[in-house]
Protein backbone atom coordinates (compact mmCIF):
# COMPACT_ATOMS: atom_id res chain seq x y z
CA UNK A 1 0.00 0.00 0.00
CA UNK A 2 1.24 3.89 -0.35
CA UNK A 3 -0.20 6.44 1.71
CA UNK A 4 -1.08 9.01 -0.80
CA UNK A 5 -0.32 12.74 -0.60
CA UNK A 6 -3.47 14.50 -1.53
CA UNK A 7 -6.90 13.97 -2.50
CA UNK A 8 -6.22 10.35 -4.20
CA UNK A 9 -0.60 7.59 1.15
CA UNK A 10 -1.87 6.45 -0.07
CA UNK A 11 0.10 7.52 -2.49
CA UNK A 12 -1.71 3.66 -3.72
CA UNK A 13 -2.98 -0.62 -7.39
CA UNK A 14 -6.29 1.16 -8.72
CA UNK A 15 -5.41 3.79 -6.45
CA UNK A 16 -4.27 7.61 -6.45
CA UNK A 17 -0.56 7.52 -6.81
CA UNK A 18 -0.10 11.21 -5.46
CA UNK A 19 -1.73 12.84 -2.29
CA UNK A 20 -5.59 13.06 -2.54
CA UNK A 21 -7.48 15.29 -2.03
CA UNK A 22 -9.61 15.48 -5.27
CA UNK A 23 -11.65 13.40 -6.24
CA UNK A 24 -12.02 13.09 -8.97
CA UNK A 25 -13.09 25.85 -21.77
CA UNK A 26 -9.50 24.47 -22.60
CA UNK A 27 -9.06 23.57 -25.52
CA UNK A 28 -7.98 20.43 -27.11
CA UNK A 29 -5.56 20.59 -29.87
CA UNK A 30 -2.33 22.32 -30.59
CA UNK A 31 -3.35 23.95 -33.86
CA UNK A 32 -0.48 25.31 -36.01
CA UNK A 33 1.48 26.26 -32.79
CA UNK A 34 5.17 25.23 -32.43
CA UNK A 35 5.05 22.92 -29.42
CA UNK A 36 7.45 24.13 -27.16
CA UNK A 37 7.80 20.15 -26.14
CA UNK A 38 8.94 18.86 -29.59
CA UNK A 39 12.37 20.63 -28.94
CA UNK A 40 14.30 18.48 -26.00
CA UNK A 41 11.62 15.80 -25.98
CA UNK A 42 10.58 16.78 -22.10
CA UNK A 43 7.42 16.66 -20.53
CA UNK A 44 6.22 18.27 -17.18
CA UNK A 45 3.93 16.65 -14.84
CA UNK A 46 2.81 17.16 -11.28
CA UNK A 47 4.64 15.66 -8.40
CA UNK A 48 5.60 15.74 -4.71
CA UNK A 49 8.87 15.41 -2.40
CA UNK A 50 9.36 11.61 -1.32
CA UNK A 51 9.37 11.47 2.30
CA UNK A 52 12.65 9.13 2.08
CA UNK A 53 14.79 8.35 -0.36
CA UNK A 54 14.64 6.05 -3.47
CA UNK A 55 15.25 2.81 -2.18
CA UNK A 56 12.13 0.81 -2.89
CA UNK A 57 11.97 -1.16 0.48
CA UNK A 58 11.88 1.96 2.20
CA UNK A 59 9.33 4.15 -0.01
CA UNK A 60 5.62 3.68 1.26
CA UNK A 61 3.91 6.94 0.17
CA UNK A 62 3.05 7.72 -3.19
CA UNK A 63 5.59 10.75 -3.75
CA UNK A 64 8.34 8.54 -3.75
CA UNK A 65 6.35 5.44 -4.97
CA UNK A 66 5.64 7.39 -8.14
CA UNK A 67 9.17 7.43 -8.70
CA UNK A 68 9.90 4.28 -7.50
CA UNK A 69 7.73 3.10 -10.65
CA UNK A 70 9.29 4.79 -12.98
CA UNK A 71 12.87 3.84 -12.67
CA UNK A 72 12.54 -0.11 -11.26
CA UNK A 73 11.37 -2.70 -12.92
CA UNK A 74 9.70 -5.74 -10.74
CA UNK A 75 9.25 -9.07 -11.14
CA UNK A 76 5.87 -8.69 -12.37
CA UNK A 77 3.98 -5.14 -13.81
CA UNK A 78 0.36 -4.71 -13.30
CA UNK A 79 -1.50 -4.03 -16.47
CA UNK A 80 -1.81 0.05 -17.31
CA UNK A 81 -5.89 -1.03 -18.29
CA UNK A 82 -7.13 -3.36 -15.74
CA UNK A 83 -4.29 -4.04 -13.16
CA UNK A 84 -4.14 -7.54 -13.79
CA UNK A 85 -0.44 -8.98 -12.43
CA UNK A 86 2.03 -9.77 -15.80
CA UNK A 87 5.58 -10.57 -16.40
CA UNK A 88 8.18 -8.33 -16.56
CA UNK A 89 11.37 -9.01 -15.22
CA UNK A 90 10.62 -12.61 -14.59
CA UNK A 91 10.42 -15.12 -17.26
CA UNK A 92 8.53 -17.75 -15.22
CA UNK A 93 7.14 -17.87 -11.30
CA UNK A 94 5.77 -21.41 -10.56
CA UNK A 95 4.80 -23.28 -7.78
CA UNK A 96 2.53 -26.80 -7.28
CA UNK A 97 1.54 -25.88 -3.45
CA UNK A 98 1.36 -22.07 -3.20
CA UNK A 99 4.28 -22.10 -0.43
CA UNK A 100 7.63 -22.89 -2.34
CA UNK A 101 8.11 -20.45 -5.84
CA UNK A 102 10.66 -20.87 -8.26
CA UNK A 103 11.26 -17.62 -9.99
CA UNK A 104 13.28 -16.93 -13.04
CA UNK A 105 14.20 -14.37 -15.20
CA UNK A 106 14.46 -13.06 -18.61
CA UNK A 107 17.99 -13.36 -19.72
CA UNK A 108 19.82 -9.85 -20.58
CA UNK A 109 18.53 -7.61 -18.52
CA UNK A 110 20.25 -4.55 -17.29
CA UNK A 111 20.48 -1.53 -14.91
CA UNK A 112 21.51 1.78 -15.68
CA UNK A 113 25.52 1.39 -14.68
CA UNK A 114 25.42 -1.92 -17.37
CA UNK A 115 25.70 -4.23 -14.72
CA UNK A 116 23.31 -7.34 -15.44
CA UNK A 117 20.11 -8.01 -13.25
CA UNK A 118 20.25 -11.55 -11.44
CA UNK A 119 19.00 -13.63 -9.43
CA UNK A 120 20.81 -12.15 -6.23
CA UNK A 121 20.16 -9.31 -7.34
CA UNK A 122 16.49 -9.79 -5.73
CA UNK A 123 17.52 -12.50 -2.91
CA UNK A 124 20.47 -9.33 -1.47
CA UNK A 125 17.38 -6.59 -2.11
CA UNK A 126 14.50 -8.55 0.12
CA UNK A 127 17.18 -9.84 2.75
CA UNK A 128 18.56 -6.26 3.42
CA UNK A 129 14.92 -4.52 3.36
CA UNK A 130 13.56 -7.37 6.01
CA UNK A 131 17.02 -6.93 8.38
CA UNK A 132 15.91 -4.76 11.38
CA UNK A 133 19.01 -3.12 11.83
CA UNK A 134 18.41 -1.50 8.47
CA UNK A 135 15.34 0.35 9.22
CA UNK A 136 13.41 0.18 6.00
CA UNK A 137 9.92 0.49 5.96
CA UNK A 138 9.33 -2.10 3.96
CA UNK A 139 10.32 -4.75 5.88
CA UNK A 140 6.81 -6.04 7.21
CA UNK A 141 6.16 -7.46 3.50
CA UNK A 142 8.89 -10.36 3.73
CA UNK A 143 7.12 -11.66 6.89
CA UNK A 144 5.38 -14.49 5.09
CA UNK A 145 9.09 -15.72 4.27
CA UNK A 146 10.90 -18.73 6.10
CA UNK A 147 13.46 -17.79 8.20
CA UNK A 148 12.11 -14.01 8.50
CA UNK A 149 11.88 -13.60 12.56
CA UNK A 150 15.81 -14.36 12.30
CA UNK A 151 16.59 -11.29 10.58
CA UNK A 152 13.98 -8.64 12.24
CA UNK A 153 13.57 -8.19 15.63
CA UNK A 154 11.65 -5.21 16.95
CA UNK A 155 12.70 -2.60 19.93
CA UNK A 156 10.51 -3.72 23.06
CA UNK A 157 9.77 -0.10 24.15
CA UNK A 158 9.55 1.81 20.91
CA UNK A 159 12.01 4.13 19.17
CA UNK A 160 11.87 6.66 22.81
CA UNK A 161 12.40 4.28 25.22
CA UNK A 162 16.23 3.15 26.99
CA UNK A 163 15.76 -0.61 25.97
CA UNK A 164 16.91 -1.74 21.94
CA UNK A 165 16.03 -3.64 19.47
CA UNK A 166 17.76 -7.40 20.17
CA UNK A 167 20.54 -8.45 17.42
CA UNK A 168 19.13 -11.07 14.79
CA UNK A 169 20.00 -14.41 14.42
CA UNK A 170 20.90 -13.91 10.84
CA UNK A 171 21.36 -11.36 8.57
CA UNK A 172 19.79 -13.32 5.84
CA UNK A 173 16.43 -15.18 5.66
CA UNK A 174 16.29 -19.37 5.27
CA UNK A 175 13.39 -18.81 2.63
CA UNK A 176 15.70 -17.24 -0.04
CA UNK A 177 17.87 -19.19 -2.57
CA UNK A 178 19.72 -18.40 -5.23
CA UNK A 179 19.70 -21.51 -7.57
CA UNK A 180 21.88 -20.12 -10.64
CA UNK A 181 22.77 -16.50 -12.23
CA UNK A 182 18.85 -16.08 -13.56
CA UNK A 183 17.00 -18.07 -10.93
CA UNK A 184 15.77 -18.06 -7.24
CA UNK A 185 13.86 -19.65 -4.90
CA UNK A 186 11.00 -18.72 -2.35
CA UNK A 187 9.75 -20.72 0.73
CA UNK A 188 6.76 -19.01 2.53
CA UNK A 189 5.90 -20.09 6.08
CA UNK A 190 3.00 -21.51 4.85
CA UNK A 191 0.89 -21.47 1.77
CA UNK A 192 -0.16 -17.87 -0.23
CA UNK A 193 -2.35 -17.35 -3.22
CA UNK A 194 -1.71 -13.76 -3.80
CA UNK A 195 2.47 -14.06 -3.40
CA UNK A 196 2.74 -13.78 -7.12
CA UNK A 197 0.41 -10.66 -7.63
CA UNK A 198 2.27 -8.80 -4.57
CA UNK A 199 5.44 -8.98 -6.22
CA UNK A 200 4.48 -6.04 -8.38
CA UNK A 201 5.01 -4.11 -5.18
CA UNK A 202 7.88 -1.66 -5.07
CA UNK A 203 9.51 -3.29 -2.03
CA UNK A 204 10.11 -6.33 -4.28
CA UNK A 205 12.17 -4.49 -6.20
CA UNK A 206 15.53 -5.79 -6.88
CA UNK A 207 19.43 -3.48 -5.99
CA UNK A 208 22.39 -3.72 -7.64
CA UNK A 209 25.45 -4.60 -6.44
CA UNK A 210 26.48 -1.01 -6.45
CA UNK A 211 23.59 -0.27 -3.46
CA UNK A 212 25.39 -1.94 -0.90
CA UNK A 213 28.37 0.06 -1.44
CA UNK A 214 26.65 2.80 -0.35
CA UNK A 215 23.08 2.79 0.47
CA UNK A 216 22.91 6.52 1.40
CA UNK A 217 24.03 8.17 -1.37
CA UNK A 218 22.53 5.56 -3.60
CA UNK A 219 18.61 6.85 -2.32
CA UNK A 220 19.74 10.12 -3.38
CA UNK A 221 21.06 9.22 -6.55
CA UNK A 222 19.70 5.24 -7.77
CA UNK A 223 20.98 3.21 -10.53
CA UNK A 224 17.84 1.65 -12.05
CA UNK A 225 16.30 -1.06 -14.17
CA UNK A 226 12.92 0.55 -15.23
CA UNK A 227 11.41 2.31 -18.56
CA UNK A 228 13.12 5.82 -16.88
CA UNK A 229 16.55 6.54 -15.24
CA UNK A 230 16.82 8.69 -12.94
CA UNK A 231 19.04 12.39 -13.52
CA UNK A 232 18.65 14.34 -10.69
CA UNK A 233 16.56 15.59 -7.78
CA UNK A 234 16.20 19.21 -6.83
CA UNK A 235 14.86 18.83 -3.17
CA UNK A 236 11.52 20.35 -3.24
CA UNK A 237 11.80 21.52 -6.70
CA UNK A 238 12.01 18.37 -9.12
CA UNK A 239 12.68 15.34 -9.66
CA UNK A 240 14.25 14.39 -13.61
CA UNK A 241 14.00 11.49 -15.17
CA UNK A 242 14.92 10.42 -18.51
CA UNK A 243 14.46 7.60 -20.99
CA UNK A 244 16.23 3.82 -20.29
CA UNK A 245 18.29 2.93 -23.77
CA UNK A 246 18.55 -0.14 -21.84
CA UNK A 247 14.83 -0.96 -21.13
CA UNK A 248 13.85 -4.86 -21.77
CA UNK A 249 10.14 -4.15 -22.25
CA UNK A 250 8.20 -4.63 -25.51
CA UNK A 251 6.43 -1.13 -25.02
CA UNK A 252 9.57 1.90 -24.75
CA UNK A 253 9.05 5.49 -23.11
CA UNK A 254 7.36 7.63 -26.37
CA UNK A 255 9.09 11.04 -24.58
CA UNK A 256 12.98 11.43 -23.70
CA UNK A 257 12.41 12.75 -20.10
CA UNK A 258 10.20 13.49 -17.49
CA UNK A 259 10.13 16.02 -15.12
CA UNK A 260 8.23 15.56 -11.72
CA UNK A 261 7.56 19.32 -10.65
CA UNK A 262 6.30 19.56 -6.96
CA UNK A 263 4.23 21.79 -5.87
CA UNK A 264 3.11 23.66 -2.81
CA UNK A 265 -0.92 23.75 -3.59
CA UNK A 266 -3.07 22.27 -5.48
CA UNK A 267 -4.53 25.54 -7.43
CA UNK A 268 -0.86 26.74 -8.38
CA UNK A 269 -0.23 23.02 -9.79
CA UNK A 270 -3.50 23.57 -11.57
CA UNK A 271 -3.34 27.05 -12.91
CA UNK A 272 -0.17 25.16 -14.83
CA UNK A 273 -2.05 22.92 -16.40
CA UNK A 274 -4.51 25.35 -17.69
CA UNK A 275 -2.22 27.13 -19.06
CA UNK A 276 0.01 24.33 -20.66
CA UNK A 277 2.79 25.12 -18.14
CA UNK A 278 2.54 21.82 -16.69
CA UNK A 279 1.45 18.67 -18.71
CA UNK A 280 -0.39 16.37 -16.46
CA UNK A 281 -2.11 16.28 -12.65
CA UNK A 282 -3.77 13.32 -11.43
CA UNK A 283 -5.30 15.80 -8.65
CA UNK A 284 -8.07 18.88 -9.55
CA UNK A 285 -8.69 20.84 -6.76
CA UNK A 286 -11.66 21.19 -4.70
CA UNK A 287 -12.54 25.11 -6.47
CA UNK A 288 -12.31 23.54 -9.82
CA UNK A 289 -14.34 20.33 -9.36
CA UNK A 290 -17.69 22.77 -8.29
CA UNK A 291 -19.96 22.83 -10.98
CA UNK A 292 -17.81 20.25 -12.73
CA UNK A 293 -15.58 23.83 -14.10
CA UNK A 294 -12.73 21.49 -14.44
CA UNK A 295 -14.76 19.95 -17.45
CA UNK A 296 -15.11 23.64 -19.11
CA UNK A 297 -11.91 24.47 -18.61
CA UNK A 298 -10.12 21.40 -20.13
CA UNK A 299 -12.64 20.47 -22.69
CA UNK A 300 -11.02 17.01 -24.71
CA UNK A 301 -8.03 17.56 -22.13
CA UNK A 302 -10.36 16.25 -18.94
CA UNK A 303 -9.59 12.32 -17.71
CA UNK A 304 -12.59 11.12 -15.41
CA UNK A 305 -12.50 7.83 -14.50
CA UNK A 306 -12.27 5.29 -11.38
CA UNK A 307 -9.47 4.68 -9.21
CA UNK A 308 -8.43 2.33 -6.53
CA UNK A 309 -7.95 4.63 -3.30
CA UNK A 310 -9.80 5.52 0.18
CA UNK A 311 -9.58 8.35 2.27
CA UNK A 312 -9.49 7.32 6.36
CA UNK A 313 -8.73 9.32 9.25
CA UNK A 314 -6.81 7.05 11.59
CA UNK A 315 -6.27 7.26 15.41
CA UNK A 316 -2.68 7.05 17.50
CA UNK A 317 -3.77 4.37 19.41
CA UNK A 318 -0.02 4.24 21.28
CA UNK A 319 -1.45 7.41 22.55
CA UNK A 320 -3.68 7.06 25.55
CA UNK A 321 -4.39 10.83 25.38
CA UNK A 322 -5.62 11.26 21.33
CA UNK A 323 -6.21 6.99 20.67
CA UNK A 324 -9.51 6.99 22.98
CA UNK A 325 -11.66 3.63 22.88
CA UNK A 326 -13.82 1.94 20.68
CA UNK A 327 -17.09 3.49 21.84
CA UNK A 328 -15.34 7.22 20.78
CA UNK A 329 -14.51 6.40 17.61
CA UNK A 330 -17.84 5.08 16.73
CA UNK A 331 -18.92 8.26 18.24
CA UNK A 332 -17.00 10.41 15.65
CA UNK A 333 -17.75 7.73 12.70
CA UNK A 334 -21.10 8.35 13.65
CA UNK A 335 -21.36 12.35 13.61
CA UNK A 336 -19.66 12.47 9.84
CA UNK A 337 -21.69 13.38 7.16
CA UNK A 338 -20.12 11.83 4.34
CA UNK A 339 -23.41 12.43 2.02
CA UNK A 340 -23.28 16.48 2.53
CA UNK A 341 -19.17 16.36 2.60
CA UNK A 342 -19.41 14.40 -1.03
CA UNK A 343 -21.37 16.16 -2.33
CA UNK A 344 -20.63 19.98 -1.60
CA UNK A 345 -17.09 19.86 -1.32
CA UNK A 346 -16.34 17.06 -4.01
CA UNK A 347 -18.64 17.86 -6.30
CA UNK A 348 -19.64 14.19 -6.37
CA UNK A 349 -16.40 13.02 -7.46
CA UNK A 350 -16.01 10.74 -3.86
CA UNK A 351 -18.17 8.51 -3.19
CA UNK A 352 -19.05 7.64 0.92
CA UNK A 353 -17.76 4.30 1.50
CA UNK A 354 -19.20 1.81 4.26
CA UNK A 355 -16.06 -0.69 4.99
CA UNK A 356 -12.09 0.13 4.34
CA UNK A 357 -11.80 -1.76 1.33
CA UNK A 358 -11.79 -0.02 -2.28
CA UNK A 359 -15.63 -0.91 -3.91
CA UNK A 360 -13.22 -1.75 -7.58
CA UNK A 361 -11.04 -4.10 -6.07
CA UNK A 362 -11.51 -7.95 -5.88
CA UNK A 363 -13.29 -9.08 -2.81
CA UNK A 364 -14.93 -5.99 -1.89
CA UNK A 365 -17.83 -6.03 -0.17
CA UNK A 366 -20.20 -3.77 1.13
CA UNK A 367 -21.57 -2.72 4.57
CA UNK A 368 -18.35 -3.97 6.49
CA UNK A 369 -18.38 -0.91 8.99
CA UNK A 370 -22.51 -1.85 9.34
CA UNK A 371 -24.39 1.59 11.08
CA UNK A 372 -20.99 3.27 12.02
CA UNK A 373 -20.40 4.70 8.79
CA UNK A 374 -24.07 6.14 8.59
CA UNK A 375 -24.44 9.88 9.89
CA UNK A 376 -26.43 9.52 12.96
CA UNK A 377 -26.01 12.12 15.22
CA UNK A 378 -28.03 11.04 18.38
CA UNK A 379 -26.34 7.92 18.23
CA UNK A 380 -23.10 9.68 17.98
CA UNK A 381 -23.91 11.19 21.55
CA UNK A 382 -24.89 8.08 22.99
CA UNK A 383 -21.76 6.41 22.06
CA UNK A 384 -19.58 8.98 22.80
CA UNK A 385 -21.19 9.20 26.97
CA UNK A 386 -20.63 5.25 26.79
CA UNK A 387 -17.03 6.63 25.96
CA UNK A 388 -17.17 8.99 29.00
CA UNK A 389 -18.58 6.36 31.27
CA UNK A 390 -15.79 3.67 30.54
CA UNK A 391 -13.07 6.14 31.63
CA UNK A 392 -12.08 8.35 28.66
CA UNK A 393 -12.30 12.13 28.67
CA UNK A 394 -11.17 13.53 25.48
CA UNK A 395 -8.58 16.73 25.30
CA UNK A 396 -10.75 19.80 24.78
CA UNK A 397 -9.12 19.99 21.48
CA UNK A 398 -8.69 17.26 19.74
CA UNK A 399 -6.65 17.88 16.43
CA UNK A 400 -7.35 15.91 13.11
CA UNK A 401 -4.24 16.64 10.95
CA UNK A 402 -3.74 16.83 7.45
CA UNK A 403 -0.91 18.01 5.30
CA UNK A 404 -1.38 21.72 3.75
CA UNK A 405 0.24 21.26 0.35
CA UNK A 406 -2.58 19.47 -0.73
CA UNK A 407 -6.28 20.47 -1.12
CA UNK A 408 -7.79 18.92 2.16
CA UNK A 409 -8.53 21.61 3.76
CA UNK A 410 -11.89 22.54 2.88
CA UNK A 411 -12.71 18.45 3.60
CA UNK A 412 -11.00 18.54 6.96
CA UNK A 413 -13.03 21.42 8.23
CA UNK A 414 -16.07 20.60 6.86
CA UNK A 415 -15.43 16.81 8.72
CA UNK A 416 -14.20 18.49 12.10
CA UNK A 417 -17.83 20.96 11.49
CA UNK A 418 -19.79 17.80 11.22
CA UNK A 419 -18.07 15.92 14.50
CA UNK A 420 -18.42 19.15 16.32
CA UNK A 421 -22.30 19.77 15.47
CA UNK A 422 -23.49 16.34 15.62
CA UNK A 423 -21.78 15.96 19.18
CA UNK A 424 -23.26 19.39 19.87
CA UNK A 425 -21.91 21.99 22.36
CA UNK A 426 -21.79 19.61 25.63
CA UNK A 427 -19.26 16.95 24.06
CA UNK A 428 -16.64 19.13 26.35
CA UNK A 429 -14.56 18.68 23.25
CA UNK A 430 -13.84 20.13 19.37
CA UNK A 431 -12.37 18.94 16.82
CA UNK A 432 -9.94 20.94 14.49
CA UNK A 433 -8.06 21.13 11.79
CA UNK A 434 -4.16 21.38 11.84
CA UNK A 435 -2.26 21.28 8.73
CA UNK A 436 2.05 20.10 8.31
CA UNK A 437 3.40 22.38 5.60
CA UNK A 438 4.33 18.90 3.52
CA UNK A 439 3.36 15.19 3.04
CA UNK A 440 6.50 14.46 4.19
CA UNK A 441 6.75 15.65 7.36
CA UNK A 442 3.36 14.90 8.06
CA UNK A 443 4.54 11.38 7.14
CA UNK A 444 7.17 11.51 9.66
CA UNK A 445 5.37 12.99 12.57
CA UNK A 446 3.23 9.89 11.50
CA UNK A 447 5.86 7.29 11.08
CA UNK A 448 7.91 8.49 14.28
CA UNK A 449 4.88 8.52 16.22
CA UNK A 450 4.83 11.60 17.71
CA UNK A 451 1.85 12.91 16.52
CA UNK A 452 -0.85 14.13 18.58
CA UNK A 453 -3.91 13.85 17.28
CA UNK A 454 -6.35 11.90 14.64
CA UNK A 455 -4.53 12.35 11.12
CA UNK A 456 -5.57 11.43 7.36
CA UNK A 457 -4.36 8.37 5.81
CA UNK A 458 -5.49 7.97 1.92
CA UNK A 459 -4.55 4.31 0.48
CA UNK A 460 -3.82 3.74 -2.78
CA UNK A 461 -3.92 0.21 -3.75
CA UNK A 462 -0.61 -1.41 -4.24
CA UNK A 463 -2.80 -4.60 -6.04
CA UNK A 464 -6.06 -5.04 -6.88
CA UNK A 465 -7.12 -7.71 -3.86
CA UNK A 466 -9.03 -7.18 -0.81
CA UNK A 467 -5.79 -8.43 0.51
CA UNK A 468 -3.82 -4.96 0.25
CA UNK A 469 -6.26 -2.95 1.98
CA UNK A 470 -6.29 -5.16 4.94
CA UNK A 471 -2.78 -6.96 5.50
CA UNK A 472 -0.11 -3.84 4.93
CA UNK A 473 -2.47 -1.48 7.08
CA UNK A 474 -4.44 -3.34 9.95
CA UNK A 475 -2.30 -6.52 10.75
CA UNK A 476 0.00 -5.90 13.74
CA UNK A 477 3.57 -4.54 13.27
CA UNK A 478 2.32 -4.20 9.51
CA UNK A 479 4.43 -1.67 7.28
CA UNK A 480 1.75 0.74 7.10
CA UNK A 481 -0.23 0.28 10.43
CA UNK A 482 0.50 3.88 11.08
CA UNK A 483 -1.76 3.87 14.49
CA UNK A 484 -0.26 0.86 15.70
CA UNK A 485 -3.31 -1.17 15.96
CA UNK A 486 -2.96 -4.91 17.22
CA UNK A 487 -6.14 -7.27 17.65
CA UNK A 488 -4.80 -11.19 17.82
CA UNK A 489 -8.27 -12.44 16.76
CA UNK A 490 -7.73 -10.48 13.47
CA UNK A 491 -4.25 -11.66 12.80
CA UNK A 492 -5.78 -14.73 13.36
CA UNK A 493 -8.57 -14.69 10.24
CA UNK A 494 -6.20 -12.43 8.21
CA UNK A 495 -3.10 -15.08 8.30
CA UNK A 496 -6.09 -18.06 7.54
CA UNK A 497 -6.97 -16.14 4.68
CA UNK A 498 -3.68 -15.80 3.81
CA UNK A 499 -3.28 -19.46 3.74
CA UNK A 500 -6.56 -20.43 1.94
CA UNK A 501 -5.76 -21.71 -1.43
CA UNK A 502 -9.45 -21.51 -2.49
CA UNK A 503 -9.82 -18.61 -3.95
CA UNK A 504 -13.54 -17.60 -3.18
CA UNK A 505 -13.30 -18.83 0.57
CA UNK A 506 -9.70 -17.05 0.97
CA UNK A 507 -12.01 -13.72 -0.05
CA UNK A 508 -14.94 -14.86 2.19
CA UNK A 509 -11.96 -14.92 4.76
CA UNK A 510 -11.17 -11.47 3.95
CA UNK A 511 -14.26 -10.31 4.05
CA UNK A 512 -14.63 -11.69 7.67
CA UNK A 513 -11.47 -9.88 9.03
CA UNK A 514 -12.76 -6.43 7.40
CA UNK A 515 -15.97 -6.74 9.06
CA UNK A 516 -13.93 -7.10 12.55
CA UNK A 517 -12.31 -4.13 11.85
CA UNK A 518 -15.71 -2.53 13.09
CA UNK A 519 -15.23 -3.23 16.50
CA UNK A 520 -12.42 -1.51 17.41
CA UNK A 521 -12.74 1.81 14.68
CA UNK A 522 -8.84 1.83 14.76
CA UNK A 523 -9.49 4.25 11.44
CA UNK A 524 -12.66 6.12 10.49
CA UNK A 525 -13.76 4.99 6.58
CA UNK A 526 -14.68 8.31 4.93
CA UNK A 527 -14.88 8.02 1.29
CA UNK A 528 -13.37 6.22 -2.03
CA UNK A 529 -11.88 8.71 -4.50
CA UNK A 530 -13.12 8.72 -8.84
CA UNK A 531 -10.82 10.26 -10.74
CA UNK A 532 -10.04 13.91 -12.07
CA UNK A 533 -6.79 14.22 -13.70
CA UNK A 534 -6.21 16.17 -16.88
CA UNK A 535 -3.30 17.13 -19.85
CA UNK A 536 -2.17 20.16 -21.27
CA UNK A 537 -2.44 20.81 -24.83
CA UNK A 538 1.15 19.59 -25.89
CA UNK A 539 0.79 15.77 -24.62
CA UNK A 540 -1.32 13.21 -26.54
CA UNK A 541 -2.02 9.16 -25.47
CA UNK A 542 -2.56 9.67 -21.76
CA UNK A 543 -3.14 7.18 -19.55
CA UNK A 544 -4.03 7.26 -16.21
CA UNK A 545 -4.22 3.60 -15.12
CA UNK A 546 -6.51 2.15 -12.30
CA UNK A 547 -3.73 3.20 -9.56
CA UNK A 548 -5.14 6.62 -10.35
CA UNK A 549 -1.25 7.33 -11.60
CA UNK A 550 -0.02 8.42 -14.57
CA UNK A 551 1.10 5.46 -17.04
CA UNK A 552 4.92 6.88 -18.07
CA UNK A 553 4.62 5.02 -21.23
CA UNK A 554 1.59 6.62 -22.81
CA UNK A 555 2.60 9.93 -22.66
CA UNK A 556 3.45 11.24 -26.08
CA UNK A 557 4.44 15.08 -27.48
CA UNK A 558 1.65 16.19 -30.02
CA UNK A 559 2.80 16.80 -33.42
CA UNK A 560 2.09 20.19 -34.94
Amino acid sequence: MRVTKGAKIAAGSALLALGVAACGGGGGGSGSETNPRAADGTVYIRGCEPQTGLVPGNINETCGGTIADFIYSKLVKYNSDTAAPELDQAESIETSDNRVWTIKLKPGLKWSDGTPVTAKNYVDAWNYTAYSPNQQIGAPWFADIEGFEDVYTEDPDGPDGPKEAPTPKSDKMSGLEVIDELTFKVTLKAPQAVFRTKLGYSTFAPLPEAFFKDPKGFAQNPISNGPFKFVKWDHNKEIVVEANPDYHGAEKPKVKRIVYRMYQNDDAAYADLLSNNLDFTELVPPSALAGDKWKSDLGDRAIEGQQGVVQTITFPLYDKEYGGNADFRKALSLAIDRKTITEKIFNNGCTPIDGWVSPIVEGYKPGACGEFCTYDPAKAREYLAKAKAAGYTPPKEFPLWYNGDSAHKEWVDAVANSINQALGPDAGFTVVGKATPTFAELRDLVTQRKIKGMFRTGWQMDYPHIENFLNPLYKTGASSNDGDYSNKALDAKLSEADRETDPAKSLALYQEAEAMLAEDMPAIPLWSYGLQAGTSKWVTGVKVTPFGVLDPLSIAIKEA
